[in-house]
Order: C-alpha cells, then sequence, then structure tokens
C-alpha cells in the first residue's frame, strides 16, 4: 500500500504546540549569570475585545519571526503577552448589557489565549497579565504617586474637551474633526478641575534622544512635529477689566508695534470667563462649541475664511500702551504657543484677512519693495520705537527682547506645541487615581502599603456627568491618611494610556509581589530591542512610553542609563481587502481563525507575510492564500517521501553538477533570508528565497543529485522557513533529521558556494533577449562580447546588418546594438 504523504495541519500543529507547552520550550527565565546576549521582541500591548483580528494575526507573525530568529541566532529571548484591559469598549458593552466590564474583558482574554496559543506564537504564557488585575495596576497607582511626590502630577481646573455621548473628558489628540473619535459626537468646552502628567518638562530631552534610537524616520518626524520646538519671545499683555496677564509666545518681536488687535484660541481656558456678563457672551459660547466641529488643520489654513467673535473686552500692548480689541477666532491653536496670539495684519496673511472681513487697522512696520500688503519679508523698522526705527528687522529682535526683558514686559522664550497629558477621565473601567480629598489636607496621596485602591463594583456604569464612581459612597466616604478626619477618595480613573506607558516594564520580572519590578531584571531586559505595531500609536502611546522611562529614571526607580523604553520600532502596514480597510461595517472582514480552520495557521501566519513587504499595507486574496497551503503541502510532501525513500546519507565528499547546484542554490538561500532577517524585514522576499529553493529539489529539477544534498536542501528549506510556518517547518525538519529545528543554530551560508563558477549571461540584439549562455563569473567584457558572437541566434539578427556598438553589464547581459547596413 502506498504511503500517504498528504498534508494535515490540523494533526501537525496542535501535536507541536502541545511538545512547546508541556516543555515550556518558550519560556525564559531571569539570570544575569548566563552568558549568552539577551533580546527583548515585544508587540504592542493589544486590547481584549471580542476576537482577535486579521490585523493581530500580522503583527504577531512578525514579532514571533523576529523571536525565533534571534533564539537561533545564540540569544536568550523574552517574547511576552498580555492586555490593555482597561477601555471604553468593555464600558459601553456593560452600560448596553450590564454585565461587568470585568467579565466581557475575561471573556475576551480567554479568547485571545484561544486563539494565540492556536497560531503557535512563541510567548512565555508565565509572565501574561492584563492591565485591569489589581496585582497590576496596584503598580500603576504606585507610578502615579512616584510622579506626584516629585510635581511630575499635579492636578488644575481647565478647559476640557466634553464628549456629551461618552459623558467623559477627551484628550486633544481623541478629538477628530470636533468629534469624539469613539462616539462621533460635536465636543464641547467645559471647564474642569483635572489630573495632569508634567510631560512638557521632558520636552528637550524628548526631541533630543530621538537621535539614539533606531525607529523609522517618518516616526520620528510625527514625534518632532507634535512635541513643536521653536524659539522665540514671551510677552505679556495685560486685560485691566480682569486684572489679569495674558503671556503670548512669538517669533516675531520685531513686529510688536505693528499689533493691532488680540486673538485667543476657543480652546483657551479663559475665553469663557473674559466674556462673561457681556453682550458677547451667548455668541462666544455658541462660536466656541461650533468651532470644535471643524478639523484643526483646516482652521489654520491661510486660504479657509476667517471668523471670529468679539470678546468686548481688550489688553494693552505692553510695547506702546495701546489697548487692543480681544477676538476668539478659529485660525488660533490652543497646540501653538500660549493659545493667544498678538494680530499684526500687515505681516501676517491670517492675520490680514481677519483684519479686512473684521474692518481691523492694519499698520506696517517693515519696509518692503512696495506697498503690497501683507508683507512677509526682511527690511528696516517703521512705525515702531525712536530707537528701533531704521534698524533691520533682524537686528531688532534681539534689541526688542532685551528691552522687554528690562522692563519686565517679556523675555526669550522657547515654545512648544506640547501640552502637559490630561489623564482625568470620568469613566469607569480604569485604574483609580489614588488621591484623598481632604477639607482640611488637600489632596492626599494614598499610602503606598494601602495599595492598590481597588475599584468598586457599581450598578451603574454610565456617566451621567460625573464619574460612575461617585455613585459608590461606601467607596468614596474615608478618611485622610495625614489627620484622620472624613475625607473622601478621587473618582476619575486614569486614562488608559497611562497602563500602556509602562507595562513593558512588568514583564521583566512579572511575578514580583514586593515592586513594580526588581531593578536587575530591568537592567537585565531593557530595553525592548524590537517594539512592533502600528503606526496610530506613532505618537501618543510612544511618547507617553518615552516620558515614562525618563521620568521613572530620575526618580531613581529604573537602572542608571535607561533613557529609552525601545531601541528599535518596527510599524507595520495594514491588511486591506479589496483596496480597502477591513470593517464589519462593509463585510469584508477576513477572520483569522477561518483561514486557520480551513489551511492551518501556517498557512495564515506565511501568508500574511508574503503578501508583501510588511511595512506597506497589503491586500488580501483567498486565492493567495490557497497558494501558501499548497507550498507548504509540497514542502512537508517532498521531505516526508525524502524521509522514507532516500537513504539517510551525508552530502558526498565528491559532488556531480547536481549536487552542486543544489548546494549553492540552498546557500544562496541561506544568504538571502540571513540578510532579509537582519538588515531589513524582507519577510516577504525571504519567502519567496524558500519557495525558490523548493522548486530546485523537486524530483523533475532534482537530476541525478545524491540523498545528501537532496535530504540537505529540503533540511534547509525547513530551517529557513521555521520562523514563518513553525509547524510544518518543525515536522519537516524532524521527518527528515530527528531533530528539533528550534534548537538548531541558525544556518550559515558558506562563502565557497556563495561565489558561483559561472553564471546565466542574457543576449539581447536591439534590447530584445535572443539567447541565454552560461558564462564564467571573471570572464572579461571582450570574453562576453565574444560569446555573444558566437551564439547562432544572435548571428541571425546580426547578419546582413550593420554592428553599431556592445552595450556590456557585467554579471548581467550583453546587448548588441545593429542597423540596417547601408
Amino acid at each position: 500500500m502506498a504511503a500517504d504523504y498528504t498534508y494535515e495541519p490540523a494533526e501537525i500543529e496542535p501535536r507541536w504546540q502541545r511538545v512547546w507547552a508541556d516543555e515550556g520550550t518558550w519560556e525564559v527565565v531571569n539570570d544575569t549569570s548566563d552568558g549568552r546576549p539577551t533580546s527583548y521582541v515585544l508587540e504592542m500591548l493589544p486590547y481584549p475585545s471580542g476576537e482577535p483580528h486579521i490585523g493581530h494575526l500580522k503583527v504577531y507573525s512578525v514579532g514571533d519571526a523576529v523571536a525565533h530568529f534571534h533564539r537561533r541566532t545564540g540569544r536568550r529571548v523574552l517574547h511576552p503577552m498580555g492586555y490593555d484591559a482597561f477601555g471604553l469598549p468593555a464600558e459601553n458593552h456593560a452600560i448596553k448589557t450590564g454585565q461587568h466590564p470585568r467579565d466581557s474583558t475575561d471573556a475576551a482574554i480567554k479568547e485571545f489565549q484561544r486563539q494565540f496559543r492556536r497560531w503557535g506564537v512563541s510567548i512565555d504564557w508565565t509572565r501574561e497579565f492584563g492591565t485591569h488585575e489589581p496585582r497590576v495596576y496596584r503598580w500603576t497607582q504606585w507610578i502615579f504617586l512616584e510622579l506626584f511626590k516629585r510635581g511630575l502630577a499635579y492636578q488644575k481646573e481647565a478647559a476640557v474637551n466634553w464628549d456629551p455621548v461618552e459623558e467623559t473628558v477627551l484628550a486633544n489628540e481623541q478629538v477628530v474633526d470636533g468629534r469624539g473619535e469613539r462616539s462621533g459626537a460635536l465636543v464641547e468646552v467645559r471647564q474642569l478641575t483635572q489630573w495632569f502628567f508634567r510631560i512638557t518638562d521632558y520636552a528637550d530631552r524628548l526631541l533630543a534622544d530621538l537621535d539614539t534610537i533606531r525607529w523609522p524616520e517618518h516616526v520620528k518626524t510625527m514625534q518632532r512635529n507634535w512635541i513643536g520646538r521653536s524659539e522665540g519671545a514671551e510677552v505679556v499683555f495685560r486685560n485691566e477689566d480682569l486684572g489679569v496677564d495674558y503671556p503670548v509666545f512669538t517669533t516675531r518681536p520685531d513686529t510688536l508695534f505693528g499689533a493691532t488687535f488680540f486673538v485667543m484660541a476657543p480652546e483657551h481656558p479663559d475665553v469663557l470667563r473674559l466674556a462673561a456678563g457681556t453682550e458677547h457672551e451667548a455668541a462666544v459660547r455658541e462660536y466656541v462649541n461650533r468651532t470644535l466641529t471643524v478639523d484643526k488643520a483646516l482652521r489654520g489654513d491661510v486660504d479657509k475664511e476667517k471668523t471670529g467673535v468679539p470678546l468686548g473686552r481688550t489688553v494693552t500692548n505692553p510695547v506702546n500702551g495701546e489697548q487692543l480689541p480681544m477676538y476668539v477666532a478659529d485660525y488660533v491653536l490652543m497646540e501653538y504657543g500660549t493659545g493667544a496670539i498678538m494680530a499684526v495684519p500687515a505681516h501676517d496673511e491670517r492675520d490680514f484677512a481677519f483684519a479686512q472681513a473684521y474692518g481691523l487697522p492694519v499698520r506696517r512696520v517693515i519696509e518692503g519693495p512696495d506697498d503690497e500688503l501683507p508683507y512677509g519679508g526682511d527690511g528696516p523698522l517703521v512705525n515702531s520705537a525712536p530707537e528701533f526705527d531704521g534698524l533691520h528687522n533682524r537686528d531688532a529682535l534681539e534689541a526688542i527682547v532685551r528691552w522687554l526683558d528690562r522692563e519686565g514686559k517679556g523675555h526669550s522664550s522657547v515654545n512648544y506645541r506640547l501640552r502637559d497629558w490630561l489623564i482625568s477621565r470620568q469613566r469607569y473601567w480604569g485604574t483609580p487615581i489614588p488621591i484623598i480629598h481632604c477639607p482640611r489636607c488637600g489632596a492626599v496621596p494614598v499610602p503606598y502599603e494601602d495599595l492598590p485602591v481597588v475599584l468598586p463594583d457599581v450598578e451603574d456604569y454610565k456617566p451621567r456627568g460625573r464619574s460612575p464612581l461617585a455613585a459608590a459612597e461606601d467607596w468614596v466616604h474615608t478618611t485622610c491618611p495625614q489627620c484622620g478626619g472624613p475625607a473622601e477618595r478621587e473618582t476619575d480613573t486614569m486614562d488608559t494610556f497611562v497602563d500602556s506607558s509602562w507595562y513593558f516594564l512588568r514583564y521583566c520580572d512579572a511575578d514580583n509581589d514586593a515592586a513594580a519590578w526588581d531593578p536587575a531584571a530591568v537592567a537585565e531586559w531593557m530595553p525592548v530591542n524590537q517594539y512592533i505595531g502600528g503606526v496610530e500609536h506613532a505618537i501618543l502611546h510612544l511618547l507617553y512610553a518615552r516620558f515614562f522611562t525618563k521620568a521613572l529614571a530620575d526618580l531613581g526607580d529604573l537602572p542608571d542609563g535607561l533613557q529609552e523604553p525601545f531601541a528599535a520600532l518596527f510599524t507595520q502596514g495594514m491588511i486591506l481587502r479589496d483596496g480597502e480597510k477591513m470593517s464589519k461595517n462593509r463585510g469584508n472582514v477576513v477572520s483569522p481563525m477561518t483561514i486557520v480552520e480551513l489551511y492551518g495557521a501556517d498557512t495564515a501566519r506565511a501568508y500574511i507575510l508574503f503578501i508583501g513587504p510588511p511595512d506597506q499595507d497589503a491586500d488580501w486574496s483567498d486565492t493567495g492564500a490557497e497558494g501558501m497551503h499548497r507550498f507548504l503541502a509540497r514542502l512537508w510532501r517532498l521531505s516526508a517521501e525524502a524521509a522514507d525513500e532516500l537513504p539517510d546519507h551525508p552530502v558526498p565528499d565528491e559532488l556531480g553538477s547536481d549536487d552542486e547546484r543544489l548546494l549553492r542554490k540552498a546557500h544562496w538561500a541561506i544568504d538571502k533570508v540571513t540578510t532579509d532577517m537582519t538588515e531589513r524585514f524582507n519577510f516577504n522576499t525571504a519567502i519567496a528565497a524558500v519557495m525558490e529553493l523548493l522548486n530546485e529539489v523537486t524530483p523533475v529539477k532534482r537530476g541525478a543529485a545524491s540523498p545528501g544534498a537532496v535530504r540537505f536542501v529540503l533540511g534547509t528549506a525547513a530551517s529557513l522557513l521555521f520562523p514563518f510556518a513553525p509547524h510544518v517547518a518543525t515536522d519537516a525538519y524532524h521527518l527528515l533529521t530527528g531533530e528539533r529545528v528550534w534548537e538548531q543554530p541558525w544556518p550559515s551560508a558558506d562563502p565557497e558556494y556563495l561565489e558561483a563558477p559561472t553564471f546565466e549571461l542574457v543576449l539581447q540584439v536591439n534590447g530584445k533577449v535572443r539567447d541565454r549562455v552560461q558564462a564564467p563569473s571573471d570572464a572579461s567584457r571582450d570574453e562576453l562580447v565574444a560569446l555573444a558572437r558566437e551564439s547562432d541566434r544572435v548571428q541571425q539578427f546580426i547578419d546582413g546588418n550593420e554592428v553599431v556598438k556592445e552595450v556590456v553589464v557585467p554579471g548581467k547581459l550583453v546587448n548588441v546594438v545593429v542597423r540596417a547596413a547601408a
């Protein structure tokens, strides 16, 4: 009876997964005495909702390939897993169904565990945790207190973005086109007391240290632009009605004498206070709310029609004492400077357009080549002050700043677009802020020994204008740790970005009950050698994690020298369907488990890496997945047949021509895949190289190759494919060698076999291929031309024509250019 060589992933994959689970193959212990280098490979913490999607499959296929390669190149690899478990989806589900967010989150985590294990991802499951576990958020609260005691966590009243549907505060980054990014509701401005982290103290270091990390340049640029450093002067304009000073940052103090009005951003915390009690109060409030529906990039566009509302107040220009009318206008953004500007319409396009629209004066203070305004160029100052008139405006810049400093009306300044991180959320499903409010003592930190402040159970998860925690009165009412008097707990919870800003540190020492981490464990593994995730996190998550690392290092909580959390970053592209982003609404979602159940996990993993360069978007194809399945089936079938039918002999010392051809191809593939894994993440071309190698060893093409050479090539193909399709590669390699491929070192290419004695020379006539011949690798130009001339097929097109020239591309082709004879 003939042997059955049918590839059965449903049998092969669970069998090897049991081995890995039973033996704890991917577990790694902290051991600073181990002399091997370490590698920390980490995918961005997933949010557990429902079941994993195709994006999860891609990012973990990328990460697992890197982890496997690093293990087999001699490194101890930490490849952990956890869950960003707090957040709005679970809470919104609880509001709709009454199911506790913990229950739906835990159910989702179980599904993630099931599928990730079914995919065969090489996770160290002993370090797994969810950020919603009290044993974990205890340390999130500890970090808050560490920042609080150093003044890096503080509370202040601020104008905030209020989502009326979610009934919570949104960070600026969570407002898209004036709407809540999740609810889609028009956002309103409210004044609330909020908690902030002082990330702005780290702006310069966050900028400078971008040069020390291996990140995609476009991600670094996004962070630089978000931090937005600029040099200029801070000038104080005073509103006498309220007795309030309003600082303005400007890069053009040379134009101060040209200011004719004063404009504040709609988000400025004082806008509503300034308008209160004036005839403009209602109009200002309506304008502010309406403006938030407009995309900020559009608001600042030079060509957009300028709109605004007077505030009914004035400020004093400190350089000449003039009273400037105050406006709120959409073209001024809170993210720049102080959220207020001195408007100089003669020398700024947007100010000029606003002045024209509202009939405001225009005063020129820099001479130009003609009378056209606005003028943005350089020249001598006019209409300023006697001591400055006539000075070139670039020289006047420094002179005016010195005068402001001398008079106490301003000073040179560096400004950042970056704002302190608003972390307060009026939601239930998040980490409680460990602060107690005492009427006598103020905001008092919860003692470290009383952590964690455990999230209480509540009956109603809907915010209703305040945090749902406020309804848990038995929990809220407590005693002050300082004076022992009656007090109340803080009822806001933390932004979930807080959890994801330090979780990677906990993986280094996940079972530590006495501390967030042992510094020795952190020193052993950090920084993360390869971080992998979506570019949509380029600003918020990555910036916040960098801030936490620097702040905790300054506090002495991290080892000396650790300043950056992620040494290298890879951002993967999206998987599309028919050119569109996958979405349930479009009905074009590809379920990873559907592919796994149909073809096996290896097909799903290998195809998602083969589909295109992993840093670019790629379009899913069902026929492409079928093709990958056929390739894996052929690898397994050829390996099983060879194991049964070919004697287990080594590669012979005396090589036949087919042996040499196969060995050269094998070492070419080793070199290609190794290069693609080390110098760039070109997994698609690495897999293509293994396909090309396998094609050479099929019975039709292997020729008279010895059994040893055939088995070597098949074993090499399986070994190289292991990072991308670990189950089938493991099984094929084991059938051929009896060894476990993951315990074998990564193959190395023999330089001798990379230097082929001959190469295929393409012969062209007038750019069209007419023949292909083998040429010596060291052939000279004249010898290559002679080979072309000797070809009968080339001669057919040369005879009777005049040879104009011969174009030689060494190692590739000869092109004979001819024309008809006269």
